[in-house]
């Protein structure tokens, strides 16, 4: 059985030292049993590639919590693709949710930018008064509830 170090797994698995800290906190890998007589823990390929899977589900969308959910499918015996499908399915449907919210913030963007003279004192910048006013953006924007989810 390989075993590695943090560090050379971090390396391996392609992520930092802290993030394999961070994981283990959220419950998403285990933390090793810490050996009296090196003390260093040593991590199993199997959590080297655990730590890839989550670092890739990550980078095309899943949250946390929904890699949580994928792990517990992944270890239920009786779990289906299907399951795994509708998850991808509804997060494509939130992608798509998203994207709609960030051409509102773009076309507003845009509107602020075209009334801005682009110079002149910032006593009267437009942009600025927009912000500070609101109200000019609010008409374009997503509600604060959807726009809490794009952050």
């Amino acid at each position: 059985m390989q075993a590695f170090t943090i560090s050379k797994a971090a390396h391996e698995a392609g992520v930092g030292v802290e993030t394999i800290r961070f994981y283990e906190r959220r419950g998403l890998i285990d933390q090793p049993e810490k050996p009296g007589y090196t003390g260093y823990r040593h991590y199993s390929a199997e959590t080297v590639r655990r730590i890839r899977f989550i670092r890739k589900a990550q980078q095309i969308g899943f949250s946390l919590r929904e890699i949580q959910e994928l792990l517990w499918l992944r270890a239920d015996p009786v779990a289906d693709c299907s399951d795994v499908r509708q998850k991808a399915a509804s997060k494509i449907d939130e992608v798509d949710e998203k994207i709609m919210e960030l051409k509102k913030i773009r076309k507003a963007l845009e509107k602020v930018i075209a009334d801005c003279p682009g110079r002149g004192a910032l006593k009267g910048c437009t942009i600025l008064e927009a912000l500070q006013d609101g109200e000019r953006l609010e008409k374009q924007m997503p509600s604060t509830r959807t726009r809490r989810k794009i952050e």
